[in-house]
């Protein structure tokens, strides 16, 4: 029996006290972990709740303690439970039996979940979702890391999830791409296919967008830095024809787009962050789903048509709470006047097909193939690609229909997201509006350090500021590669001063391991809320809230088995085994062990260790990855304190050696699969 099993067990042994003694049905029970050891295991401040349904039934007035004590000889009961006590004003504290336990905790194994992937709800991810018109940058890189997290973390509380990674590639951005190379380069989309091939692998083809992104739009400024009408003029047409489709400009936008998505795909492949699908935008006008969506609207009311005022000609969504501020006045425009949909209109009709309520759906094609079998698959509005699949790849994957999207989208546009979810609800109010779920966050900074580290040139008055944000117009602007290149630099120096012994092909999958895991764990210590400024040197560091600290704790745990030799492992897994069918000399023994101050301490990591599922429950319910991030440095700090104080190899006594060698193995797997959840892999040497 585990943690959360005997925990299960307890509840459910008050909840029949209750009815039993009290004639009081109880439909949940609070649990709450003392803040030391010693104080018990688990309590429960249920005699509390029972003091007051009691006085509420009957008018008789009893005492919490009295009640505990009731309740208590039902919990001393209960298997795995050493004692109760009944504390202070009326608490339940139960200690766990602490010998038997850990023999269960040392011989099980983790079951998959029973139930089949098409039976449970579906739980879809939109993450990532970066215009493909240049690189990734490190703010980029902050939302598909919470996206993927969130992915791993509701993976492994037993949901069935499905990843998405929206492709806007008709949008304004690509346009003005578009632009660039036509206005400016004056290339055709056979020059930008020669141009492609032979660019260097230090400048890959969404590094050249990026430049040209940036010239386009100084090209939009006349010479006193004013928007000039006819050069933004040459972005309406663009955008017009590239909407449109079937025409050399949108074919050569669509070789720019799918370009820049698979630089950015190999970008997140660096990281481990994959998607299941890629809609494109494309589809969603080609395939008729905004027209779809847009009379779903007007026929249940949810917009209305302006005769007149500053919205007269748009289509808008009168939420009553949202009127009154001009600044978020065009989130509620659906269509604007000269017939365009906004990017609020398009999110709905999206979000329909998200929920399957909008009763279209798009055609798909494999986009990429991974070597372990995976497949990203990406839309298309071509009925005939379904039979471009690949020998044994014939039956094609049915994405959409979800109980409950979650959209990882930062916190500027939480307004816009508000009327998404309200619109979508309002059109389709059976699933109402907590199907939607923004999953918001704030900006990425730069210290100020990080920023002449990559050369960026800084006033005084820029360094004495805590952060540097992002602009482009001052040339700050940090492509996701590059925070990944220089955090795997640093990381070699240090491992190739360590580690001078092996190979350079070693040093540098190291260096890799520990760069990623620096980023993703300082990009995910934080809140969602949290303004993060990143500092190369406090994300590498290899002391205090850091993903490589984290990883060392792995790392030396991993060392001690790989020190012990096959004997002494085995000889410690048969004393546990021999404890588990019930040998009471060695019970007694591992109980001597387990008790006192040192006991304590040792115990106390075996119970964190174990509530890892209960840390990934709590990520799941609050979409906040940062407490499993906090969950998994406490977890490794309490190894490393266990590590440093018990002597586990050179341990004689072989009851000791079994206890000490069960405890670092179950903190070790645990400490590892937290770390995996976090998309965090652990080097073998560091």
């Amino acid at each position: 029996m585990n943690l959360i099993d005997l925990q299960t067990t307890l509840r459910d042994s008050v909840i029949k006290a209750a009815l039993a003694i009290f004639d009081i049905t109880l439909d949940q029970i609070a649990a709450e972990v003392p803040p030391r050891t010693e104080l018990g295991d688990v309590a429960f401040p249920v005699a509390f709740e029972l003091a007051k349904r009691i006085k509420q039934a009957t008018g008789e007035k009893r005492a919490p303690r009295a009640i505990a004590e009731q309740l208590a000889n039902a919990l001393q009961a209960t298997e795995g439970v050493a004692r109760v006590q009944v504390a202070g004003a009326g608490y339940l504290n139960v200690f766990f039996d602490r010998a038997n336990l850990l023999s269960g905790f040392s011989t099980e194994s983790k079951t998959q979940a029973d139930a089949p992937l098409d039976t449970r709800p579906k739980r879809m991810v939109e993450h990532t979702s970066i215009n493909p018109n240049k690189a990734a940058h490190i703010g980029h890189v902050r939302n598909a890391v919470l996206g993927d997290t969130f992915v791993r973390i509701l993976t492994a509380a037993g949901e069935r999830v499905e990843v998405q990674n929206y492709i806007d590639n008709t949008g304004v951005q690509v346009a003005d791409v578009v632009v660039g190379f036509i206005h400016l380069e004056h290339m055709t989309l056979e020059d930008i296919r020669s141009l492609d091939r032979s660019l260097p692998a230090s400048r890959t083809f969404d590094y050249y967008c990026w430049d040209l992104y940036t010239r386009v739009g100084l090209f939009y400024d006349d010479a006193n830095g004013k928007p000039d009408p006819e050069r933004l003029r040459l972005r309406a047409e663009t955008l017009h024809l590239i909407e449109a489709g079937d025409n050399p400009t949108a074919e050569l936008a669509d070789y720019v787009a799918t370009r820049n998505v698979e630089c950015i795909l190999d970008t997140m492949e660096r990281l481990g962050i994959r998607y299941d699908v890629l809609p494109r935008e494309s589809e969603i006008l080609r395939l008729k789903f905004w027209d779809h969506a847009f009379q779903r609207m007007k026929e249940t009311g949810v917009i209305h048509y302006q005769t007149e005022g500053k919205n007269k000609g748009c289509w808008v969504m009168p939420f009553e709470s949202h009127t009154g501020t001009d600044e978020h006045e065009a989130d509620k425009i659906i269509v604007r006047s000269n017939s365009s949909v906004t990017y609020t209109g398009k999110d709905i009709a999206y979000q329909l097909w998200k929920l399957g309520k909008l009763g279209l759906d798009f055609y798909y094609k494999p986009f990429r193939s991974y070597q372990d079998g995976h497949i990203t698959w990406i839309t298309t509005s071509e009925p005939q690609a379904v039979e471009t699949c690949e020998p044994g790849e014939n039956v094609l994957p049915h994405f959409g229909e979800g109980a409950t999207v979650y959209n990882v989208i930062d916190s500027r546009q939480s307004y816009t997201q508000d009327v998404v979810r309200r619109g979508v609800a309002a059109v389709a109010p059976e699933v109402g509006e907590e199907a939607s779920v923004h999953l918001a966050y704030e900006m990425v900074a730069l210290s100020p350090a990080a920023c002449e580290e990559l050369g960026i040139t800084l006033s005084d008055e820029d360094r004495a500021r805590p952060f540097i944000e992002m602009s482009g117009r001052r040339g700050i602007g940090v492509k996701a590669n590059d925070i990944i290149k220089r955090l795997e630099d640093d990381a070699l120096s240090e491992v190739a001063a360590r580690h001078t012994e092996i190979s350079a092909e070693e040093k540098q999958e190291t260096a890799h391991t520990i760069a990623v895991g620096a980023l993703r764990y300082f990009l995910l210590k934080f809140t969602r809320p949290s303004i993060i400024a990143f500092d190369f040197k406090e994300a590498l560091s290899f002391e205090g809230e850091t993903g490589p600290y984290c990883q060392y704790s792995a790392v030396r745990a991993n060392s001690i088995f790989r020190k012990l030799d096959a004997g002494a492992m085995e000889s410690a897994a048969e004393l546990l085994r021999q404890a588990a069918n019930g040998d009471a000399a060695i019970k007694q023994e591992m109980k001597s062990i387990l008790e006192g101050e040192s006991g304590d301490e040792i115990w106390s990591l075996v119970t964190l260790a174990a509530r890892l599922d209960e840390a990934i429950s709590q990520a799941a319910a609050t979409a906040e990855p940062s407490l499993l991030a906090r969950y998994t440095f406490n977890l490794a700090r309490a190894f490393n304190l266990f590590y440093h104080r018990h002597r586990i190899i050179a341990e004689e006594n072989l009851t000791r050696r079994a206890v000490l060698v069960a405890v670092a193995d179950i903190a070790r797997r645990q400490l590892t699969s937290a770390l995996a959840t976090l998309g965090i892999s652990v080097p073998e040497r560091m």
